[in-house]
């Protein structure tokens, strides 16, 4: 095997245990119910999550929560309906709180016909630091969606390009063997928007997208914000940034050929040495994205042949994911809406 090939290999196994922590956790998420098992399930459930503080370095406890789940997951399936649209879901889609959601939906297409309020979400900060971290979070982990919006502004600092902050959603909370989908943005190439599909623990889809061609008010600097959105229906998946449709992904379709990224500028003065030091630093770290994305491509596409990425129901929630360095990822005004036929 290459090296290169061999290194990007095990940078996605690594990426992929990250993907899999998020989703035990999600799994691990049970609400509360009448029924005794779950009730003293999910407050286990909710202790360990506490005590993990959203860190990946919690993957013990996590793992104890996992443990806990699966022992009663046929009592979790059995109640799952119920869960979603019993008391929870009654108590938060109230006027009051389904109002932001009802006067954003016209901004997809939507309005109040097309479903119901499953939560609005506080806010929420993810912060983490080192090479290939994650954070993750959702207060209301109990809610599984198959068609839905999810939405939310993200307020990011990040110190890699790569590094970035997004969605996961339809998962199967899988410890071993997770499939689930991911939407991540990320301040790379000017702004870069990333669907990624992993199926049975392995990546099988990858498409990309640069937000600044069809939204020219995507703000990729830090500190910026920038609304995130996706529109779940069946195998389509809308993408939209600052309510600007961006793109659509069918999940049935391979992975798509990367396209090419913007490059770094040279700075007009290539007599300051500065600037330029800055343009050199910035160039590496665009080519090996760009090396990266490639072979991550290959991959994807040898697994989609075998391993089909079609999802249709799952576990839901923020993410943050580390390429390297400080990442900071805050959530506002995120909320969930289930689509009904």
């Amino acid at each position: 095997m290459y090296p290169e090939v061999e290194m990007a290999m095990r940078k996605l196994q690594i990426f992929l245990l990250l993907l899999t922590s998020f989703a035990l956790a999600a799994c691990s998420g049970a609400a509360a119910t009448p029924d005794a098992t779950l009730t003293a399930l999910s407050a286990a459930v909710g202790r360990t999550a506490t005590a993990s503080g959203a860190q990946s370095s919690a993957s013990d406890s996590l793992a104890t929560a996992q443990a806990i789940a699966t022992a009663t997951s046929a009592a979790i399936n059995a109640t799952q309906t119920a869960q979603v649209s019993g008391r929870d879901v009654d108590q938060l889609a109230t006027a009051t709180v389904a109002a932001p959601i009802l006067a954003e939906l016209p901004q997809y297409g939507l309005d109040a016909s097309s479903g119901r309020a499953a939560w609005l979400h506080d806010p929420l900060t993810l912060e983490i630091t080192g090479y290939h971290e994650f954070a993750y979070g959702n207060d209301h982990m109990q809610v599984t969606a198959a068609d839905f919006v999810l939405a939310a502004d993200i307020t990011w600092d990040t110190q890699y390009g790569a590094s970035g902050c997004g969605f996961m959603f339809r998962s199967n909370g899988d410890q071993n063997n997770p499939s689930q989908y991911l939407v991540i943005a990320t301040r790379f190439a000017n702004g870069r928007l990333l669907f990624t599909a992993v199926a049975e623990g392995e990546p099988a889809n990858l498409q990309d997208f640069y937000p600044r061609d069809q939204d020219r008010s995507f703000a990729w600097q830090n500190q910026s914000t920038n609304r995130l959105a996706v529109v779940a229906r069946g195998n389509l998946l809308e993408l939209y940034t600052n309510y600007t449709l961006i793109g659509t992904v069918d999940t049935t379709q391979p992975p798509r050929q990367p396209a090419a990224p913007p490059k770094p500028q040279i700075p007009t003065d290539q007599t300051d040495l500065e600037q330029m030091n800055r343009y050199q630093a910035q160039l590496k770290e665009y080519q090996d994205i760009v090396d990266q994305t490639q072979l991550n491509y290959g991959l994807a596409l040898s697994n989609y042949e075998v391993k089909p990425a079609v999802f249709e129901d799952g576990f839901l929630g923020f993410i943050a994911l580390s390429e390297s360095g400080r990442t900071v990822c805050q959530f506002d005004n995120a909320w969930l809406w289930l689509l009904e036929p």
